[in-house]
């Protein structure tokens, strides 16, 4: 069949093309804006036939399920059974991973263990290999590139030490920027695989983008996204939907470290105290430790699972259509294992809109 134009990076406007499977597409830059001033910014061109989908798979109590083959799955492109003609489940793929943090003033009461927990990430994610590299955004009243893309991790948690939690939440400004500026390593989004890593509430109030737009932008793109969330226990978010849906419609999934702090201890609901019923006190020891393990091991979740994905790609088998479809829904099951939870993107954009001509090729700094 002929070749199908899938997800553009930067603005919407840049599909990206590769000329056959088995290569890894080339990138392309543009120059543009970033935060006001002049930055190295990229666009992707890539014709493709192909469709790429990393999978997550786990069992009902959430252990990833590491033993399975090509075979074991099914792909449903708009209800028609697809051939996988790539498969790969090799441990420690290469990455590029957008660090986004949340500096806004609903991370101040937690924010020197939010600071440790990224930087466990980022050294979980970025062991010092060039071949899994990493970016951080920050944000608060605006999104700010903080560090450009780079496979030096101490690079990143340096600016992370530097940055003090306050102000408003431009969370969809920091995914748009995540997948228009900042400078892209040759072989994105195949190999490299693309992913952003949220530590925030999914809170924004300041964006001049929408949840639509960085939806869109992060689908045509192939990010993968992932969130740790900073709700506190108790508390109602109105926002925890918002993560959800970034999240789930790209393949990734959300952790509550703060909502899972009283589930084994005894007394909760049972000790009343001046403070409410908690059994563990605010500003006790004990709080803190449930605080800082809760959340350290909700980012050790997220590494393993970026690190333990199944990546098919598919060339499009479609009946032909009178009117085609702008956005085409996928399911991936496993038949023989129909209570497995699986994590994979929803769908896909096979056509892009028209692209800039001015691009020259970058790499990420060392």
């Amino acid at each position: 069949m002929g070749s199908i134009l899938l997800f553009g990076l930067a603005s919407f406007s840049a599909p990206q093309e590769t000329p056959a499977p088995a290569q890894s597409p080339p990138a392309q830059a543009a120059p543009a804006q970033v935060q006001g001033a002049e930055q190295p910014s990229t666009n992707i061109r890539v014709q493709v036939n192909e469709v790429i989908v990393p999978v997550t798979v786990t069992d009902d109590k959430g252990k990833f399920i590491s033993n399975l083959v090509a075979g074991d799955f099914r792909i449903m492109d708009e209800g028609r059974p697809q051939h996988i003609s790539f498969f790969s489940h090799e441990q420690k793929q290469p990455i590029v991973v957008g660090f986004l943090m949340d500096l806004s003033n609903a991370s101040r009461i937690h924010w020197p263990t939010y600071q440790e927990a990224m930087k466990e990430l980022v050294w979980g994610l970025l062991p010092g290999d060039k071949k899994y590299t990493g970016y951080l955004i920050g944000y608060s009243n605006v999104a700010e590139l903080l560090e450009n893309t780079t496979w030096d991790g101490e690079k990143i948690t340096a600016h992370i030490d530097r940055q003090k939690a306050g102000g408003g939440s431009a969370l969809y400004d920091a995914i748009y920027m995540a997948c228009t500026s900042r400078q892209v390593i040759e072989g994105e989004p195949f190999e490299p695989r693309r992913v952003i890593v949220i530590m925030g509430d999914g809170h924004d109030n300041t964006s001049t983008h929408t949840l639509d737009d960085v939806l869109q932008v992060a689908q045509r793109n192939l990010v993968t996204i992932y969130a740790v969330s900073t709700q506190a226990f108790g508390f109602a978010n109105d926002s925890q939907a918002v993560l959800e849906r970034l999240t789930g419609q790209t393949g990734g999934h959300v952790e509550y470290p703060l909502n899972v702090l009283y589930k084994d201890v005894s007394g909760y609901l049972s000790t009343p105290s001046d403070e409410g019923n908690y059994a563990l006190t605010v500003g006790t020891g004990g709080y803190a430790a449930e605080i800082s393990g809760s959340i350290i091991k909700a980012v050790g979740g997220i590494a393993g699972e970026v690190q333990t994905q199944y990546v098919l790609r598919y060339i499009p088998d479609l009946e032909p259509e009178l009117k085609p479809k702008p956005y085409r829904k996928i399911k991936v099951d496993i038949p023989a294992l129909p209570t497995a939870k699986i994590y994979a993107r929803d769908g896909y954009y096979p056509y892009g809109a028209p692209v800039a001509t001015n691009s020259a090729p970058v790499a990420a700094t060392p």
